[in-house]
């Protein structure tokens, strides 16, 4: 049987390299410093955030309604640059683990190529994947892309469950890797990324919530605790 001859490690982000979610934290960066007023709003995105909790709106729909609240619908790229770059800074030097710096260094050391797979927004996680030494970074996307303005619109899925590991097999698939000439390595901390770490050869419950330790127990998964 001939080895595998691409070595990949897949990383959730948030919570699981990080101590705490990002996203929210972004769109509280921003708002702060380009246009403070807006603050004013966060009130109406903790009842977006219940209207989802209650199964009212996708989550999809969420996050397109916290950014143009927080952010606006449309705003200039090279505007948002500064502020993605001190949010990336920030997160670099208060929200990341030590653990898992360690075993990105550790992935990268033995040869894997590094994935950061997450349902956060790419707009500010290039970023971030930059300073961690990512090879590859595969994310929720906004519409247009190529465009030199963001609009508050998510292009196809939500990187997020299923649909997450949809969009690792279609990377894949772009740089020419097939299953079976690929081992895995996949880290993440929440349930919903159960079919990422079914798929890879080596999962682990990294730093895991409740459903995913007792999910990985079943499963025969390792744990990994960073702090």
């Amino acid at each position: 049987m001939s080895m595998p001859v691409h070595k990949l490690a897949i990383y959730d982000m948030d919570r699981t390299i990080t101590i705490r979610g990002t996203y929210t934290p972004f769109l509280l960066h921003v708002a702060a410093r380009m246009a403070p007023w807006r603050l004013i709003l966060a009130p109406i995105v903790l009842l977006a955030m219940l209207a989802y909790v209650t199964k009212l709106i996708r989550r999809k729909t969420l996050k397109e309604l916290n950014q143009r609240l927080m952010i606006g619908g449309r705003v200039s790229r090279a505007r948002l640059a500064p502020h993605i770059e001190s949010y990336a800074d920030g997160v670099m030097a208060k929200n990341t683990r030590a653990g898992a710096l360690a075993r990105i260094a550790q992935d990268k050391a033995e040869g894997y190529t590094l994935v950061l797979a997450t349902a956060s927004y790419r707009l500010y996680v290039d970023a971030i994947a930059k300073r961690l030494g990512f090879d590859a970074v595969i994310a929720t996307d906004h519409l247009g892309q190529d465009l030199d303005y963001v609009r508050a619109k998510i292009a196809g899925e939500n990187c997020y469950d299923a649909a997450k590991l949809r969009m690792i097999a279609d990377w894949m698939a772009g740089e020419g890797i097939t299953r079976e000439a690929a081992h895995i390595r996949a880290y993440s901390d929440h349930v919903s990324d159960a079919p990422m770490l079914e798929f890879a050869d080596e999962p682990y419950a990294a730093n895991p919530h409740k459903p995913l330790a007792i999910l990985a127990q079943v499963r025969g998964w390792k744990r990994v605790d960073w702090v």
